[in-house]
């Protein structure tokens, strides 16, 4: 016989909460408005670029997408520029996970991957020192970061990055910002976004 559901105090609380309710959607409102500015601030710095791309990349392409399960938390996040086309992905996701953090990170996979390491290596000392991290998980979904997960990218790191990009099928470089750093709290989404794309240039560009 299954056993009956029961609501704790706790619950019942919060499901008779209306308002809280009303502020989850002024929140998600006002997350979809940064990623919005954020997508516009990122088409700048696009212009001019010479990016080494797949074929059919198409700059113009964009995505914003909300979730309520990414391990039972909502989320909200835009790829831009994004090609997702079979095996070859090169796609900025900014990505704004409730109740974890803001994460931005380069997806990478397919055509150029090899040039995309080389460039890792070539020029580290470029990206080393800007609290960048190399996702060291076994699919390029995952966004936890910590031991396991991520490896910081850091300067006194050069052999040991170059040895797991030996290993690494596909790419992911992030960098993350807590929900309670101020540019967050001020609705700057669109200045992270854009000085971690700045950030990971090195990578991505064709020179």
């Amino acid at each position: 016989m299954s056993h009956p559901v029961v609501f704790t105090d706790e619950e019942t609380t919060l499901l008779a909460d209306h308002q809280y309710f009303h502020k989850k959607a002024a929140i998600t409102a006002k997350v979809r408005a940064m990623l919005e500015a954020t997508h516009g601030a990122l088409k700048v710095e696009l212009q001019g670029r010479s990016l080494l791309t797949p074929p059919g990349f198409d700059p113009d392409l964009r995505q914003l997408v909300k979730g309520e399960h990414l391990e039972d938390c909502p989320y909200q996040y835009l790829d831009y520029p994004k090609h997702f086309d079979g095996a070859n992905k090169f796609t900025f996701r900014t990505l704004f996970w409730w109740g974890h953090h803001v994460a931005c990170a380069v997806i990478l996979d397919g055509v150029g991957i090899k040039q995309y390491k080389t460039h890792i290596v070539d020029r580290f000392h470029q990206l080393a020192g800007q609290d960048l991290e190399l996702s060291l998980a076994p699919t390029l979904w995952e966004w936890k970061r910590g031991e396991g997960y991520t490896l910081p990218i850091t300067h006194d790191r050069k052999a040991r990055i170059a040895a797991v990009l030996a290993e690494r099928p596909f790419l992911k470089i992030l960098r993350f910002v807590p929900l309670t750093d101020e540019r967050v709290r001020s609705g700057r989404l669109a200045q992270i976004s854009g000085e971690t794309f700045r950030a990971i240039l090195p990578i991505v560009a064709a020179l």
